[in-house]
């Protein structure tokens, strides 16, 4: 199951890649990668005045839930970690907080959308970036190395996500902090909703219940863990992607509505 999910995953997003790179002139307010559809998801998350100066490629192909570098309080001279950064919109605006004495990486598995993110990184002129092609299961960089996290909307698409959680505490120095935009479920879902291969690659199926999210973080190591809403989503909301999966959105939308939301989660490693 794993194993296909990921295969899905993969598909899903370098398709996406290659979509946003047919786009000519795509702009910061147009949702040229969904085809032109404003999803309830992943749609006005950044203001233009935020991605002014990004390529519009980087701006096109975010599909996220959250705008994490908006609210984790980067500071300059910073090493931050994205995981699964896609067409590496959150890494250049990282890179941009954390100035030229910090560093931004970018950690994707789809080559695709790898290209796209070296590319828009060649055209915003950012040196203080490095892409790097691996799993968020199984991070690339050695032990103590990054001082931030963040993550959008992509933690949800793993099937292991202790092992993520673990592998992100054993990145971060002493004292380092997650601060990651997900999708979380408070309550109960209903099991044809968590069946749905096609809602994991939106985030959804895969959704922890923010008990959970919590309990998980908390085991990994980490403490100071906060949970804060950004996002709620409407019957009428659910009831769209719901139908795209091919299930019965009529006797659905009214056992979700209001369960999932997207959310802001941050925890801090233990300084010692």
């Amino acid at each position: 199951m794993a194993d296909d999910i990921k295969a899905i995953v993969r598909d899903k997003y370098g398709k996406a890649a290659l979509r946003v790179a047919s786009v000519p002139g795509a702009s910061c307010c147009s949702p040229a990668a969904s085809g032109g559809e404003a999803d309830p998801i992943t749609s006005n998350l950044y203001g233009c005045g935020e991605t002014a100066e990004l390529p519009a490629e980087a701006v096109a192909a975010s599909l996220g839930c959250g705008n994490p570098t908006a609210l984790a309080r980067l500071e300059p001279g910073e090493v931050v970690l994205d995981l699964g950064s896609g067409g590496g919109i959150d890494v250049l605006l990282s890179a941009r907080r954390v100035g030229p004495t910090g560093k931004a990486y970018g950690l994707d598995m789809t080559d695709e959308m790898l290209a796209l993110a070296r590319d828009n990184q060649r055209k915003a002129g950012v040196d203080n970036v490095e892409f790097l092609e691996g799993e968020i299961e199984d991070i690339p960089l050695p032990d103590a190395v990054v001082d931030v996290i963040v993550s959008n909307c992509v933690i949800n698409l793993s099937a292991d996500k202790d092992r993520v959680l673990a592998e992100a505490f054993r990145v971060l120095k002493p004292g380092g902090r997650l601060a990651v935009s997900d999708v979380v479920v408070h309550g109960q879902v209903p099991d044809a909703v968590r069946r749905s291969v096609e809602l994991w690659i939106g985030c959804v199926a895969g959704a922890l219940r923010d008990d959970e999210y919590r309990d998980k973080l908390a085991r990994a190591g980490f403490q100071d863990i906060e949970l804060e809403p950004t996002r709620v989503y409407r019957a009428e909301d659910a009831r769209e992607f719901l139908a795209r999966a091919g299930l019965d959105a009529d006797t659905i939308v009214p056992q979700v509505n209001g369960k999932f939301m997207s959310a802001f989660i941050r925890a801090r490693k233990p300084a010692r």
